[in-house]
């Protein structure tokens, strides 16, 4: 698995196309638990986290279905943990598990980009 990371709207779907030109990327803000489980790459994983709270379903076993399921494949995702701590409860819970199940992943990935106005660096690679 590899990850990309970083704040909104700094370069990681440009990013990560450059690297991978050959991927098909799904986006986690519409794509469905199959596809996720199949792809080669998604963009807007955290979309797909919020979509699952919001809905009620739990996320508690993502990471480790991810892992098991589809262990090669790229994600890009924002990091949504900084700023301001959300009034909402769901959203609270939104940034909370998003984190808990990028910090699995993390832990997994062979290797993980952070990026910042369109500059890339490894900050993990096994």
């Amino acid at each position: 698995m590899i990850m990309i990371i970083g704040g909104a709207y700094q370069g990681k779907m440009e990013f990560a196309k450059e690297l991978y030109p050959d991927i098909r990327w799904l986006d986690g803000g519409v794509c469905e638990e199959e596809e996720l489980l199949q792809c080669n790459g998604v963009y807007q994983f955290h979309k797909y986290i919020e979509r699952k709270i919001k809905a009620g379903e739990s996320v508690e076993d993502l990471a480790q279905k991810l892992i098991r399921k589809n262990p090669q494949m790229i994600l890009i995702t924002d990091e949504i943990g900084c700023g301001i701590v959300p009034v909402s409860r769901i959203e609270r819970e939104y940034r909370e598990q998003t984190g808990r199940v990028c910090t699995k992943l993390a832990e997994y990935s062979e290797k993980v980009y952070r990026v910042m106005c369109g500059i890339g660096q490894v900050i993990k690679e096994i």
